[in-house]
């Protein structure tokens, strides 16, 4: 084989495992744009590596993409942006490859927004492990090898991991979708008529919700009681003039999943303009966040424009 034809052969190679590598990067570094930057370098290292001596590729492609996501985890801007407090992961419309396996309860949970929040207080190395171990099944013997650790350490990281997660996470495990389709549904509809006792009724007493105030603040907004965040979300859903001009015309909210949770999409034209994602545990909503930076959206509307055509929940808010 002459080596043009070698080349192609090996970007084929290459681009059969991307999607992977791709889901990979997203759930180390809760962000499309990065993890997309983390494959392309490892691409660029796969070119100029000696290719007839990697005997096992895939694994090879791991761990490079792997200890690609650990350096940009542990670099200072990540770092200072991350503990600042004005970081969310970004959303993804359910079906988008980057999400990535789903076929397990943990691999769905691995990729929701929730986790992948939870995720930020483990130490790189813990998150490294918990993602192989849960969202791709790797052996221990596997991950030690990934990230040069003894399989001692990775056991212990992964129990590390596993315990700080679960302290922190809400339990109620998956809602039936009509159920959650429901409760979505009631509540923009009590939202957006100003029904303050039924959005009240609608949460969990302990709710929270968070909003990256269209990416203009520094730090993420937060609600943490009930009538707080009934009376955001009376003041975010009910449409008006001035929010009409600020979303430069008026837009239609659609119900979508997003890292397989529920969500509302504000969609102006063809281009999302927020999302509000759902948490839902025992038949009410924990969890509600608010994303509008549109460079966390990109993707997302990439995705949303591909999408065939359905009925909005309300088609002019």
């Amino acid at each position: 084989m002459d080596s043009t034809a070698t080349d192609r052969f090996d970007t084929s190679r290459f681009e059969s495992s991307r999607n992977r590598l791709d889901s990979l990067a997203y759930r180390l570094l809760g962000s499309a744009a990065d993890a997309e930057d983390a494959v392309q370098d490892a691409f660029l290292r796969w070119q100029a590596a000696d290719r007839q001596r990697i005997k096992a590729p895939e694994a090879w492609l791991t761990r490079v993409v792997t200890n690609l996501c650990l350096d940009r985890l542990r670099s200072a801007q990540a770092r200072r942006e991350r503990t600042a407090g004005a970081w969310l992961p970004e959303p993804l419309l359910d079906g988008d490859p980057m999400l990535g396996p789903a076929d397990t309860f943990e691999q769905r949970e691995s990729v929701s927004l929730a986790v992948l929040t939870l995720m930020e207080c483990l130490s790189p190395l813990e998150r490294a492990v918990y993602v192989l171990r849960e969202a791709f099944s790797c052996s221990h013997a596997e991950i030690a090898e990934i990230l040069d650790i003894t399989e001692s350490a990775s056991q212990q990281r992964l129990h590390r991991a596993r315990h700080r997660i679960t302290a922190a996470r809400r339990s109620g495990g998956e809602a039936d979708p009509a159920t959650a389709c429901r409760i979505v549904q009631e509540f923009l509809a009590a939202a957006s008529s100003g029904r303050t006792e039924r959005l009240v009724a609608l949460l969990t007493d302990d709710a929270t919700a968070i909003s990256d105030g269209l990416g203009l603040t520094e730090t993420l907004l937060r609600f943490d009681t009930a009538q707080g965040i009934a009376a955001v979300a009376r003041a975010g859903f009910r449409p008006t003039p001035a929010k009409r001009r600020l979303a430069g015309g008026t837009p239609a909210i659609h119900y979508a999943l997003v890292n397989g949770a529920p969500a509302v999409l504000f969609v102006l034209g063809d281009r999302v303009i927020g999302a509000v994602t759902f948490d839902i545990t025992g038949g009410k909503i924990a969890t509600v966040r608010g994303i509008a930076a549109p460079t966390r959206l990109t993707r997302l509307t990439e995705a949303w424009q591909q999408h065939g055509p359905d009925t909005p929940l309300l088609a002019q808010w």
